[in-house]
């Protein structure tokens, strides 16, 4: 069965869907973007999720292209239609179609796109762990505003691939690790303290992150935003990020060098288990 998306008020097969070649999404990465996952039929922090979609819009004085009522309704539509119980929905908003210059055009529609697709049953199980390398953090200085303007993590995300890596953590001009090139970086000190660099223009403020905060807190343990190094993350009792496609992973090997005992640590698989289990108390879509 062939995929569909949804593309400015149409369901088209997904190998048909097209925007415009002066779409400001294409030409200047004039856009933003969201991604929820799925579990069981169940949309992970939808409105926090919808929240930062309206955050990033702002930023850019860029209008809902439809109404939330009515976007919550095209995503659950493009997920059935793609029959994704497990899986991700992913949707953009550009300032739409307009002859290419770099101010903003007067009058134009913003272009709205969603896609879903299928990934494998999560479980509550991590795994082995992953390894991550570490890269100079190139990115523009907002990356706060969840835009499409996307290369250096890319980028960093190639290099993190070429090594036999998952993710690529960002190191700052300071040495300071600011985030994944799509998660955040967290990691636990032999005190057993939570450590993840605060919100600012520097990271985006992820949800996940967000919502694991809260279920920390709910375990009683201490989350503590500060600013970490390369160093004190390999000799960190554990490490692990977080993010809307991992949720909670632990981190097994920095630059080669293995976390503690190179095994998921205990916290970063409570932090897992709880965090899923609280995501899922919501009643199922489809």
């Amino acid at each position: 069965m062939s995929r569909i998306a949804y593309v400015n008020g149409r369901y088209v097969p997904h190998r048909e869907a097209r925007v415009h070649v002066e779409d400001r999404g294409y030409q200047f990465a004039d856009a933003v973007y969201e991604v929820i996952g799925i579990v069981n039929g169940r949309f992970l922090d939808e409105e926090p999720h919808l929240d930062r979609l309206d955050s990033s819009l702002k930023e850019l004085r860029i209008a809902w292209p439809i109404g939330r009522p009515a976007l919550k309704l095209v995503l659950r539509e493009v997920a059935r239609r793609n029959h994704v119980s497990n899986g991700l929905v992913y949707f953009q908003v550009s300032r739409g179609v307009a002859r290419r210059d770099f101010g903003f055009p007067k009058r134009t529609r913003p272009s709205l796109v969603v896609t879903a697709r299928w990934t494998p049953p999560v479980s509550a199980d991590p795994g082995a762990g992953v390894a991550v390398i570490t890269v100079p953090d190139i990115r523009w200085k907002r990356v706060d505003i969840k835009t499409t303007g996307l290369l250096g993590g890319a980028l960093g995300k190639q290099k993190a691939r070429e090594q036999g890596a998952y993710e690529a953590w960002q190191v700052d001009d300071k040495g300071m690790v600011t985030e994944g090139t799509s998660s955040n970086a967290w990691i636990v000190t032999a005190a057993g303290e939570l450590v993840t660099r605060p919100t600012g223009n520097e990271i985006l403020a992820g949800i996940t992150r967000q919502t694991v905060k809260k279920v920390a807190a709910d375990l009683q343990l201490t989350v503590i935003e500060r600013p970490f190094t390369v160093a004190e993350a390999q000799a960190a009792r554990e490490a692990f990020m977080t993010s809307a496609t991992s949720y909670v992973t632990p981190i097994v090997r920095i630059d080669g060098r293995p976390v503690s005992d190179g095994k998921p640590g205990d916290v970063a698989r409570r932090l897992r288990a709880e965090y899923l289990r609280a995501v899922t108390a919501v009643e199922p879509f489809m």
